[in-house]
Order: C-alpha cells, then sequence, then structure tokens
C-alpha cells in the first residue's frame, strides 16, 4: 500500500468515525469534521499533509495511488 492509497483509506475512516460521533455522542463533533474536509482541502492546493508525514515516518512507500 503506497501513502496515497492511506491517505485516501484514513480520510475516509475518519470522516465515517466524526460522523457518528457527530450523530452518537454529541453535535459538536461536526467540526472534527469540518477539520478533515479543510485538511483535504489545502492539501490538494500545497500537496502537504500532516498525516502523510506520519505514514513515511512509520514506513509505508511512497507511490502514486492508482498505479499497479
Amino acid at each position: 500500500m503506497s501513502i496515497d492509497r492511506a491517505m485516501f483509506r484514513f480520510a475516509g475512516i475518519m470522516v465515517l468515525v466524526s460522523v457518528a460521533l457527530t450523530q452518537f455522542v454529541h453535535p459538536g463533533f461536526v467540526w472534527l469534521t469540518v477539520f478533515i474536509g479543510a485538511n483535504l482541502l489545502q492539501s490538494s492546493f500545497t500537496g502537504w499533509c500532516p498525516a502523510a508525514k506520519v505514514f513515511a515516518k512509520l514506513g509505508i512507500p511512497a507511490g502514486c495511488a492508482f498505479e499497479k
């Protein structure tokens, strides 16, 4: 798995978790969803994502998400 695929997976899981927390725990968790969306938006412009740095340090190889 490449960093790109790991990022897609991580972002999807975080969005689903934040929506579930908003629905079942407290409406204030909607701000977690907003933060995730804002981070995805800024990384699409800048190419920099904090989670990608963490994944790189964990040893996940760089590469394109759509290469086989």
